[in-house]
């Protein structure tokens, strides 16, 4: 039986449109979570929305409609891009379903009979746009002008309220961050949690009473559960949680990415709750950095939000996504522009591997009448190529492993280069007159090291590398960092034949407004 393999982006919460930022996390989560399944590991991938709080509130009155309205039409819009940039989740979830409600309520009582709930009385500094409670330490600015770290204003917040005694955790944390070195990635965002852990722990109000709109909490009417409260439960929720039913062999999750503003709810809050309701911890929480639009963080107020919908229009799903997982070191803040991504996309999808396999194909077609050739004078250089395209392949699968996801593409693009050299050393436009019997080698060469290389990329460009593989009829896709094992010869015995093949990485342009 696979091995099972659990990622999860966070939800999104939808009291605007999807942004550039949505869709970065979406892509990556999306290119591991295909790379595991390419793996043969039995992946679950889960994203969807985050639907209550009092930011949704407030967004729907503003606009004059339902809140429920509100969180239909805007999580409609998030599953739309997910879906225009080939996500290939597994569960799409809603924290407004009603079996989320019950995983929430379930997760509540557990949290309940151990004793971690009281009742009490909040009154603190509370940011609307963070859904999140800020000791005065914490805070900039004075007067009405205070500023919560992540630079949201804050407004002093006196109600009743159900308190999480997160104050009991804070040494099981310490103790576990230190003996799960990799718990928390990257170091740095690793770093920021142990400080903030042993700064000392305040236990957490998780209860509102000042509207209704969430999770109702359970024997407390008046009550709705503290929005990240039932937010972070989606993940048990969402594969069968509390039922002992067929998916909860998937946890606890192997990944938690998110973005790293958030890093302290699913680091301190949601294990601290996991420990008390007695459940297992996820395996990791990934914090990436920002996306940032010409080196400026996104904001309305500027004018450079952009619709990813919008930038997969104007230069092509593979293609963005390409350029967000080869241009942005992962786990650090990274910058695009429509410049940046048509020079990356220019320089190693069309002019480095797309030409490499149009001119290949291209030869074949028209000079072997697209017969894979069976036949040839094998050279040195020949089962070197090979064996470069090997090791780049093994090297994008370590990084991978390792969430590198940048440097493994690098490593990638070196068997692309060292495919480009081999060509234009072999010459097989030149063989054809001199050496017919060598072309047949050289091109054979090409055609398996063309395979291993598109196979590879999958995760990353699943639509054009597709397309590359079915040019050269290869149906098995599994085996990305090793030798073809006999499918070239069995796929030439079959009769497969190349047809005259259409460019799938064609070269981008600066769309006219950039």
């Amino acid at each position: 039986m696979a091995e099972p393999y659990y990622i999860t982006t966070a939800i999104s919460y939808p009291n605007g449109r999807p942004h550039i930022g949505h869709a970065y996390e979406a892509i990556a989560a999306d290119a591991i979570a295909r790379f595991q399944r390419q793996a043969g590991r039995d992946v679950r991938f889960q994203t969807g929305t985050d639907e209550h709080g009092l930011k949704m509130v407030q967004t729907a009155r503003d606009l004059g409609k339902g809140v429920r309205e509100l969180a239909d039409e805007m999580s409609g819009m998030f599953k739309a891009m997910c879906d225009r940039l080939e996500i290939s989740y597994d569960r799409f979830i809603r924290t407004t379903e009603l079996e989320h409600h019950r995983a929430s309520q379930s997760l509540w009582q557990a949290m309940a009979d151990n004793g971690d709930l009281y009742l009490s009385r909040y009154e603190g500094w509370y940011s609307v746009r963070d859904e999140a409670f800020y000791d005065e330490k914490e805070l900039t600015g004075e007067g009405d002008d205070r500023r919560s770290p992540q630079g949201t204003p804050v407004e002093w917040t006196a109600e009743e309220s159900w308190f999480f005694r997160l104050s009991a955790y804070q040494q099981p944390l310490l103790d576990h961050i230190a003996a799960n070195p990799d718990f928390i990635r990257p170091e740095g965002r690793r770093n920021e949690v142990v400080k903030f852990v042993e700064g000392g722990l305040s236990d957490l109000s998780v209860s509102r009473t000042s509207f209704d709109w969430g999770v109702p909490v359970p024997g407390s009417p008046g009550h709705v559960m503290y929005v990240w409260v039932d937010a972070l439960t989606n993940y048990l929720s969402g594969i069968g949680y509390p039922d002992d039913g067929p998916n909860r062999g998937f946890w606890p999750a192997d990944l938690h990415l998110i973005g790293k503003d958030i890093v302290r709810f699913h680091a301190v809050y949601w294990p601290a709750f996991l420990m008390s309701a007695k459940l297992a911890l996820p395996r990791q929480v990934f914090g990436h950095g920002f996306l940032l639009h010409r080196g400026e963080k996104m904001s309305k107020s500027i004018g450079n939000v952009v619709d990813p919908g919008e930038l997969a229009d104007a230069f092509g799903v593979d293609a963005l996504r390409y350029f967000l997982l080869r241009d942005v070191s992962f786990g650090q803040d990274g910058s695009y522009s429509a410049e940046a991504i048509v020079t990356r996309v220019n320089a190693e999808l069309a002019n480095s591997f797309g030409n490499l396999a149009q001119r290949t194909l291209s030869f074949i077609a028209k000079n072997l009448e697209g017969v894979l050739p069976t036949t040839g004078t094998v050279d040195e250089a020949d089962g070197m190529l090979i064996e470069e395209v090997v090791v780049a392949c093994a090297a994008l699968k370590a990084g991978f492993n390792d969430l590198a996801l940048s440097q493994a593409i690098e490593a990638w693009m070196r068997g692309v280069f060292a495919c480009n050299q081999y060509i234009d050393a072999q010459a097989p436009w030149a063989l054809r007159k001199t050496d017919p019997e060598r072309m047949h080698a050289v091109l054979r060469t090409l055609v398996r090291a063309i395979r291993m290389l598109a196979i590879a990329i999958l995760p990353v460009v699943p639509g054009a590398a597709g397309k590359v593989l079915d040019q050269v009829g290869a149906e098995d896709r599994d085996h990305a960092a090793i030798d073809d094992d006999g499918w070239y010869d069995r796929v030439a015995a079959e009769g497969f034949r190349i047809a005259p093949p259409s460019p799938v990485f064609p070269r981008l342009d600066m769309p006219e407004v950039a």
